[in-house]
């Protein structure tokens, strides 16, 4: 195929993608996991339902096994710092939107400031929370948070919507600072990519990194309703994209013959 041909795939800027993507070390991958525990706690704290607000419990009890494994906090400063600097040295180029530099920069130093402020142990106050940690002891056993288990939880669930609403945003507010900071720094890394058209000739795609490559995280765009999906291995030295085809559930995907032409970022 021609690269006038490649090109033109994806020259449509209305087409929807769907995007899939790959850590290449684990803070990324970390990074992302908290990040899809804190929207999942968002989207099922706005809504009143007893079942949601069990769901997003437990994604507050999720983000709460992250943040205790290391110091998470440290890291997510250090990497604000780190885009606070990159950032400041387009200050002085030519040709540079210095109203959104200034924004983004101010977003940096504010979200960094509010994590500082939170102090090093803020998230003691979630953890020595006795009634949250018999929620994670319990959760540890196949339907062990159901009522003759957890009366109180119970109790609590049968609350009003703006009770257990309060509470629930009680316990989000001490996570929010950290998890928005991530959140940014993720929309930071996404944004330093650019999408290149590839193809992978009978559905494999393989690169070597250079040596010096600051590469975090791989981005694959597909067509909505495309018949493959990218699976993805790889380090910060080289990566393998292996594309496959979906049939159904009941039937194993097998590795597609065909030459599948996708965007390919480099984040």
């Amino acid at each position: 195929m021609s690269q006038a041909a490649e090109r033109s795939v994806y020259s449509d800027p209305a087409m929807d993608l769907v995007r899939y993507e790959q850590p290449l070390n684990e803070r990324m991958r970390t990074f992302l996991r908290l990040e899809f525990l804190y929207q999942q706690a968002l989207y099922h704290a706005e809504s009143p339902s007893p079942w949601a607000t069990r769901a997003a419990v437990t994604s507050i009890l999720e983000i709460l096994s992250i943040l205790t494994r290391g110091d998470l906090r440290t890291e997510v400063m250090k990497e604000l710092e780190r885009h606070s600097v990159i950032l400041g040295e387009y200050q002085s180029r030519p040709g540079v939107d210095t109203g959104r530099l200034q924004m983004l920069l101010g977003n940096i130093l504010s979200l960094r400031e509010e994590i500082e402020m939170s102090g090093a142990q803020h998230i003691n106050r979630i953890r020595e929370c006795e009634f949250l940690a018999a929620i994670k002891h319990r959760s540890a056993i196949p339907g062990g948070t159901c009522e003759f288990d957890l009366p109180d939880y119970s109790h609590w669930l049968n609350q009003p919507f703006d009770v257990r609403s309060a509470d629930f945003n009680n316990w989000l507010g001490i996570l929010r600072p950290l998890c928005d900071g991530v959140a940014e720094l993720l929309w930071l890394t996404r944004e330093s990519g650019q999408n290149v058209s590839k193809t992978a000739g009978s559905g494999l795609f393989q690169h070597v990194l250079e040596r010096d490559s600051a590469c975090q995280l791989l981005r694959v765009a597909l067509p909505v309703g495309a018949r493959v999906y990218p699976e993805i291995s790889g380090s910060r030295h080289r990566f393998t994209i292996r594309f496959l085809e979906w049939s159904d559930v009941d039937s194993r995907p097998a590795p597609t013959p065909e030459d599948v032409e996708f965007l390919l970022s480099l984040c």
